[in-house]
This record gives structure tokens, sequence and C-alpha cells, in this order.
């Protein structure tokens, strides 16, 4: 496990970095990432060649992530987990996972403005909790090599040092309001990973730690009762918050996925059903608001019946108008009665669980769009860390509304439910 005392000190970096060097040796590397981000998976996917998938122990539960951690296992030479936020923060939190698992910790620490206190930070981090196995620590930032020395010999007797990434714009990965810059967007992206394996190839300690066994475990079944089915989803730089484990779900339930770009103008494709998932349509306005004949597709297909889940950013398509960060509004599908605004600070943050009338979905929520909406909901979530953000939904005949992503593996059969012509 990549973990951290907190956010911003340079996990994905890191994990990307670990993740490109070993693939470029020649071993088969397996990446994922604790708690709900769709953002930095893209990048360490990318670094491993090979998709970046969840584990949580809350939003997909223990049986989700052991079955995974197997299959990973049986394929896999090196399992790269990228925590989230800090270490010991969150309920459940990274710490949780790693001891739950027995898998040991890489702390990533950001060394750039301090020196002898890297030790400390580090010394708290091994023995904040009893029985977490912290293998060593790496520095990120680090001004040069006396800098490294420094940190180096301040670190206590019993942890590692793994090595360390330079503060160096080139390997710098670009965010946004969200976090990071989608994968997609980055045309120098692997000129970036490539350069952050240079850097940890050359500064880094090899060792690996010693092998973690997990015990056989079966996927969660899923019902295959979409066999036929044709669910089209939107997948461009508007609509690019798909949870790779979503997707295997729909198929492993025998639907057949059509995706298609709004911002192409593609039209919707003939389908049962479909999904509006989550990402940046206040950064594509102008294109979003001028499909004009996707706006009147998306109306026929609710007014049909067919069932169609919007999530977040998919919810603020279907309102009447969204406005961007500089309150230029323009004018979006108008499915459901309202409108949103872009706001400077985050609007909601935290998992959520909602108990629709097909079964108990699990996930979360993490924008910055405060929206008017004029309608009922159908059913408001829970939040299991009894934080304030508690996301409402709406539902218009088979149209499923909320600012929440879902994770499908949470409950396999009410997702089949949801898309179920």
């Amino acid at each position: 496990m990549v973990a951290a005392p907190a956010s911003g000190q340079g996990k994905t970096s890191v994990t990307a970095a670990l993740a490109r060097w070993y693939a470029r040796q020649g071993r088969r590397v397996a990446v994922f990432k604790t708690g709900p981000d769709f953002l930095d998976p893209m990048v360490t996917g990318r670094a491993a060649s090979a998709p970046a998938y969840q584990l949580d122990l809350w939003m997909g539960g223990e049986a989700d992530v052991r079955a995974r951690l197997y299959a990973a296992a049986e394929s896999a030479e090196l399992i790269l987990l990228e925590g989230v936020m800090g270490l010991y923060d969150g309920e459940p939190s990274s710490a949780d996972l790693a001891l739950r698992f027995g898998l040991p910790v890489l702390a990533v620490i950001d060394g750039s403005a301090m020196a002898q206190s890297f030790g400390a930070v580090a010394q708290g981090l091994a023995h904040y909790r009893k029985g977490v196995n912290l293998y060593g620590v790496a520095a990120n930032r680090i001004g040069g090599d006396y800098h490294a020395k420094l940190l180096r010999e301040s670190l206590p007797d019993g942890v590692r040092w793994m090595g360390a990434l330079p503060r160096n714009p080139a390997l710098a990965l670009p965010e946004r309001h969200l976090g990071l810059v989608t994968a997609a967007e980055l045309i120098d992206l692997d000129v970036r990973l490539d350069a952050l394996a240079d850097a940890w190839g050359k500064h880094a300690d090899h060792a690996l730690p010693p092998e973690v066994a997990f015990a056989a475990a079966e996927p969660i079944p899923v019902p295959p009762r979409l066999r036929g089915v044709r669910i089209a989803v939107a997948r461009d730089a508007a609509f690019c918050f798909l949870y790779p484990a979503n997707l295997d779900l729909l198929r492993e339930a025998g639907a057949e996925i059509i995706f298609f770009s709004p911002l192409a103008r593609d039209a919707l494709p003939e389908c049962d059903a479909m999904w509006l998932p989550g990402g940046y349509p206040e950064l594509h306005l102008r294109a979003l608001s001028q499909g004009t004949d996707l706006h009147a597709a998306l109306h026929a297909h609710r007014d049909a019946g067919k069932p169609l889940l919007a999530e977040c950013g998919g919810l603020l398509i279907l309102l009447d108008s969204l406005s961007d960060g500089e309150g230029h509004a323009a004018p979006m599908a108008g499915l459901l009665h309202g409108r949103a605004a872009l706001q400077q600070r985050l609007v909601a943050l935290g998992l959520q669980d909602v108990a629709l009338p097909e079964g108990a979905l699990r996930g979360h929520t993490f924008h910055h769009a405060q929206a008017e909406i004029d309608a009922a909901p159908l059913a408001t979530a829970t939040n299991p860390n009894g934080a304030p953000s508690r996301e409402a939904v709406y539902r218009d005949r088979r149209l499923t509304a909320s600012f929440v992503h879902f994770y499908f593996p949470s409950n396999p059969d009410a997702t089949v439910r949801l898309f179920l012509p």
C-alpha cells in the first residue's frame, strides 16, 4: 500500500512511478485505489498499462475487496494499492484495509519544507496504531542530494528509506477543482510517467517487501438478467467518471455496452437503457447546450419509460441550465426542472448510502455545483460517518438522477434492476 500522512503528499506520483518502473522491467503490475476516486486511477492505470480498480471496505465491502485482491494475485507479480487521504484518516481508513489484508505500507512524505522533522512524521506513522507494518518511506519533492541525505538520516531505526522524487515541474501531475486533470487530456502523460519512473529508478531502493498471501475468494455473483439489453453509456471529456468495475458488472449481467460522445455530437445509439456518468460538463457548456438533437433524444428515451441513470455531471445536463465558475450560463436538456451553478468551494463530499426501490446502493458524492431542482426527491442518501452531505435522488418514470456516483458491485441485484427494461 502506498499511503501518506495527508492528501497532496504525492501518493499518486509515487504509485505511478512504481507502476511504470516495474512494468518497464517486464513485471506484471496490478494497480488499485482505496476510496471513491476516478482521477488518480486514470493515471496509475495508464502507468501500469492496465485498468486500476477500487478497493473500499465500506463502498464495496470486504468480500469484494478480497475477491479482487485474490484475482489480481493470480496473474500479477506486483500489486500496488494507492491509499486515500492520510493513512489513518476516515472510517474505514487505508490503515484498516492494510491491517485487514496484511499489506505492508510505503509512506510518501512531502519533504519539501522539512529536514529532521521528516523522521518524526515517519515515526508517528509507524507507531500510531499497533499492527500497521510500515515497510518504508519515500520522500517527495526533495531539493537535491544533500536534502535527501538529511531526510534519510532523520529516520528512526526500523523504518527503511525507499527513495525520493525530486522537486521538478516535469514530474508534476496537473490539477483542477476536482483533483488531477484527466489522463486523456494530458497529451504528454506518458512522457511524465516515464520521467517519474526514471527518477524513481535513479533515487530509489528497489527492495520489495516479502510476499503477501491472499485467501481464495470468489467474485460476488451477478444475476445474468441483462442478456440482450443494450445500454448506451456517455463517455468523453465531459462524462468520464466511470468505475471499470461498474462496466464489468453490466457486461457480466449480459448487457451490451455502446459508448457514445455527447461532445462529438454522436446520436444517441439505439438502446434499451442509458447511463450518463459524472465528469466535467461545466467545462463544455457551449458544446453541450448546442446538442439539441441529443436533448430531444433524452426526452424521447425518458418519455418511452426506458431506464436512464444520471450521476452528478449526468444530472447537470438534464437540468434547464448550468453555469460555470465565471457565471456563464447555458441551457441544458431540461428533463428535470431546475438549474445549477459551479461554486468556488466544494458543495458536497462524502460516502453515500441510498435506499432505492430496487435495493440499497452505495457510492459517494464530490462536487462544486450548487443545484436548485423543482422536484420532490424519491430518496435521500445517508452518510455512514455522519457528515452533512446527504444527496437527494430524483425519479421521473424510469429516470433516476442524483449527485451520487454509485458503485455497482455494492449491490449487483439492485444495479441490474435499475437498468432492466
